[in-house]
């Protein structure tokens, strides 16, 4: 069910982490390579709200799944299936797209431009993975990387996915209690989150109360069917959910990044002197 947070052994403290974070308990899916966004990347990048007022009453939801090793998953392919079984939507919910980012990129040579036009043309974007090291899979850090540039995402000018939402949907090994001061991963597990949520406010996207699913490899056959049925529907409901009812998007203040905030064109890096490495050198290492 929605709602609801971790337990947290000072009151305060889970209290704020609830407010702030809003955790629910619940899943998302797929898309085949060959399915492209309808908008042209030039005519997209050129025009970044063209696509969202051109658009009618339907919702557009994106889910980017990121998992490594997909063959070997239970619960992203359960939730990643059930999001991308979803009829194709009318007026009664939203329309759900799910590309798989490890079978679209298995070299992770990512097509920037196609990418950007798949964000340009939805409302809500989720990133669905499990935890690698207390944060996103090296792909879609790579995505994230390469995708969110300075001067489109974020920075002046970088205003092309403001307004929209961002939800992220992750699953943990570790179970919940691992997940608290006396476990083995001695944070809370909002701890982690902060990353998430200010590349959504550097980016001017409003940052959804998080799906957490823990200890995801322990779930029953009957436990992850339940979830990913749930998920599905929730993400056919956009933006219908009760939490999102009094949520407002017109006050939402995006950081302000100056021009000179990173470097255009080509840097020229100094020149050093070279050494001759290895047990032959005769120079001195100099730190």
């Amino acid at each position: 069910m929605l709602a609801g947070g971790f337990d947290r052994p000072d009151a305060a403290a889970g209290e704020a982490a609830a407010n702030r974070f809003g955790y629910c308990e619940r899943p998302m899916p797929t898309e085949s390579p060959a399915a492209t966004p309808p908008t042209s990347p030039a005519a997209a990048a050129s025009a970044p709200g063209a696509a969202l007022a051109a658009r009618g009453p339907s919702r557009q939801v994106l889910v980017l799944v990121a998992h490594p090793q997909m063959e070997l998953s239970r619960a992203n392919r359960g939730l990643m299936n059930a999001a991308a079984r979803l009829p194709p939507a009318g007026e009664a919910g939203a329309v759900v797209r799910v590309r798989d980012l490890y079978a679209l990129y298995p070299d992770y040579v990512i097509d920037v431009d196609r990418e950007r036009a798949a964000l340009l043309e939805a409302d809500l974007v989720v990133w669905q993975h499990p935890i690698h090291w207390y944060g996103p899979t090296p792909l879609l850090k790579l995505w994230m990387d390469d995708v969110l540039g300075f001067g489109w995402a974020y920075g002046p000018g970088g205003t092309a996915l403001q307004g929209k939402d961002l939800w992220v949907v992750l699953t943990t090994g570790g179970p919940e209690p691992s997940y608290q001061p006396d476990g083995y991963n001695r944070y809370p597990f909002d701890t982690f989150l902060p990353p998430y949520e200010q590349t959504a406010a550097l980016c001017g996207m409003r940052f959804l109360p998080p799906l957490v699913i823990h200890g995801a490899h322990r779930l029953s056959v009957n436990d992850i069917e339940a979830r990913a049925e749930a998920y599905a529907q929730r993400l056919r409901a956009y933006p219908g959910w009760p939490e999102l009812t009094n949520t407002s998007t017109t006050e939402r203040r995006v950081p302000n990044v100056p021009s000179d905030a990173r470097r255009a064109g080509v840097v020229e890096i100094p020149a050093f002197p070279r050494t001759t490495a290895g047990p032959e050198a005769t120079t001195p290492a100099r730190g």
